[in-house]
């Protein structure tokens, strides 16, 4: 799997159309909504793929052996080739934003590889939570805290859900709070996940969005949460940990709320929720991720694009061998082609 993930310093770029032919590819989204408009035509259809230069032919995704190993990846597996593919990021000499979580440790674990191996250096990292501090610490990597360390130059973290904007659902694990700040004060947050993340609008996985709240008067504000107009329809539970209240790394209470269908308008609920006394902060993490990685076990998943035309959207699919890395680049924005295919080989 690693070696998989390395072969694509050496891939050149090819591209393939899967619905017919490739029209010209000079088109370059931007923030104007004309040309985004006619980027997004351009792009409708096209899957594109980085190659080796020996293989210029698409491989199948749908039969024979390449599918069958696509088939057979964990969702474990999956994490870690996000995670590797994201740590390929980090240079020397770097301060990082260590995340919190399933696929982030895999992140975390790979880093103290590399400083262990001496391909890495000079590394200091700043962790989200008291449980990514112990994993990295174990692993020898020096830690340090944002009073040390305001700027961050990279930091990865997995994400509970990942919309079309790149917005992103976290905090199910308890660490919003320290996530928030964290990767808020990087240059670049490159957030990891599995195709299971990926919703059509937050809170469309109608599993948990969480906000932290402090203890005093919990009640009060869980019912204040669930009338808010922004979240209207809503229900509100507090987290629980056995038969006691959850209690994040700050001292604080998470109440959850859950949608039956996707928020509406999630900057509207974000200023909401942030506006009441006792709420501490949400796991709406808006306008923050600078690039999401997928991993995918087939190629054959719905692509959407990133209509903020800002980020890119990367997704790798493993179907076997050091030579069948595919990289589906379902959106990028705001460079040509070129850049991209310096930006991945670099």
């Amino acid at each position: 799997m690693a070696a998989a993930v390395g072969a694509l310093s050496s891939v050149s770029l090819g591209l393939v159309a899967s619905g017919g032919s490739c029209p010209p590819l000079t088109v370059r989204a931007s923030r104007t909504g004309g040309q985004l408009s006619s980027a997004r035509q351009s792009l409708a259809g096209l899957r594109f793929h980085v190659v080796s230069q020996e293989r210029q032919q698409p491989v199948s995704m749908t039969s024979g052996p390449v599918a069958e190993v696509a088939k057979t990846l964990t969702q474990d597996e999956l994490k870690m080739l996000a995670a590797e593919k994201a740590v390929s990021y980090v240079k020397s000499g770097m301060v990082l934003g260590l995340g919190t979580g399933s696929t982030a440790a895999f992140a975390v674990a790979k880093i103290g590889e590399l400083l262990k191996e001496g391909k890495l250096t000079d590394i200091v990292g700043v962790p989200t939570s008291k449980r990514t501090a112990e994993q990295a610490a174990s692993l020898g990597i020096p830690l340090s805290v944002l009073d040390d360390h305001p700027k961050i130059d990279l930091a990865i973290d997995g994400a509970d859900e990942v919309d079309p904007d790149l917005n992103l659902v976290k905090g199910r694990g308890g660490a919003l709070l320290r996530e928030k700040m964290v990767e808020a004060a990087a240059a670049k947050f490159i957030v990891i996940v599995d195709e299971s993340k990926l919703v059509d609008g937050l809170g469309g996985s109608q599993l948990a969005m969480p906000v932290e709240v402090v203890q005093f008067c919990w009640k009060y504000n869980a019912e204040r949460l669930k009338n808010l107009p922004e979240v209207a329809g809503c229900e509100v539970k507090l987290r629980m940990d056995g038969d006691k209240p959850y209690v994040t790394d700050n001292s604080n209470y998470i109440i959850d709320l859950y949608f039956k269908t996707p928020i509406k308008d999630a900057h509207a609920a974000a200023k909401a929720i942030s506006s009441l006394e006792g709420v501490v902060d949400h796991g709406l993490f808006l306008n923050m991720a600078t690039t999401v990685v997928i991993a995918g076990s087939e190629g054959d998943s719905n692509a959407w694009h990133d209509s903020s035309s800002q980020f890119c959207l990367i997704r790798l699919d493993a179907v076997g061998g050091e030579n069948s890395m595919i990289v589906h680049l379902i959106q990028y924005a705001e460079r040509n082609f070129v850049q991209l295919h310096q930006d991945l080989a670099s």
